[in-house]
């Protein structure tokens, strides 16, 4: 089934989980029933950003959940079969403070979908596969991003550009377009200007299909942004979802 994808996804792995009292608040927020799919194909948005407005739209709460915690893959969430199913759709519209980091945005959405859904969920270890995404010998060629612009990154086939993009943005936006979970191992802090190409699904070290003149994606990072993609295998971060209402309350 083909489904049109406009995805901004970043990655945040908190070391626990705080009560919904606890984390911080959007100071306005929309969460409501989207009207069911009419066809195989419709838009779907996954946590964009623009300006002051962060949007979420015809999404299951399964993406809300990998959104909110940062998860890049549905094996890192557990719970009942109807959060991924699209007879139950929601829309999100936020506030976010001007310049609010992206993990505290995160949080807002975790206390949004607590309030709202009654969403109760716990952490757990799961043993997996991974890319680790580390810094390659002679560092990284990234320039430190203007954090007094406006954020804008996106992402589609073979392809990642941002002038704001934090490295756990990057290794969730790359976990979405390769379907590998790519974690973030750079200990680089902060945001930068990226700007990757790369032969997409060339996924291995070998050279670019003869579809295409780019290099495969292991190449392209470590030419591109100075970091290398690793192959690994050790305990990743998963949510398990206790409980959760289908309907969500008033806004």
């Amino acid at each position: 089934m083909k489904i049109l994808t406009a995805l901004v996804f970043a990655v945040f792995a908190s070391a626990s989980l705080a009560t919904a009292d606890d984390l911080p608040k959007f100071e306005a927020a929309t969460l409501k029933q989207a009207p069911p799919p009419t066809g195989d194909s419709y838009p779907i948005t996954l946590g964009v950003i623009n300006g002051t407005r962060l949007k979420l739209n015809n999404v299951t709460l399964s993406d809300c959940l990998k959104f909110a915690y940062g998860l890049v893959s549905d094996d890192q969430l557990t719970g009942p079969d109807w959060l991924w199913s699209k007879s139950f759709l929601y829309d999100i519209v936020a506030v976010v403070p001007p310049n609010a980091p992206r993990e505290k945005i995160l949080l807002m959405t975790q206390s949004l979908l607590a309030e709202r859904l009654k969403v109760v969920v716990h952490h757990e270890q799961k043993e997996m596969k991974y890319l680790a995404l580390v810094a390659a010998k002679g560092g990284a060629k990234m320039p430190p991003a203007d954090t007094n612009t406006e954020r804008n990154n996106s992402a589609g086939k073979g392809r990642l550009t941002g002038n704001r993009a934090s490295m756990a943005l990057v290794a969730s936006l790359l976990s979405r377009l390769e379907q590998q979970i790519v974690v973030d191992r750079t200990d680089l802090t902060g945001e930068f200007e990226v700007n990757l190409r790369w032969n997409p699904g060339s996924g291995g070290t070998g050279a670019a299909s003869d579809e295409s003149t780019a290099p495969s994606l292991f190449t392209a990072v470590q030419e591109q942004l100075g970091l290398r993609l690793e192959p690994r295998k050790g305990p990743l971060d998963i949510i398990v979802v206790d409980s959760a209402q289908r309907i969500p309350a008033e806004n």
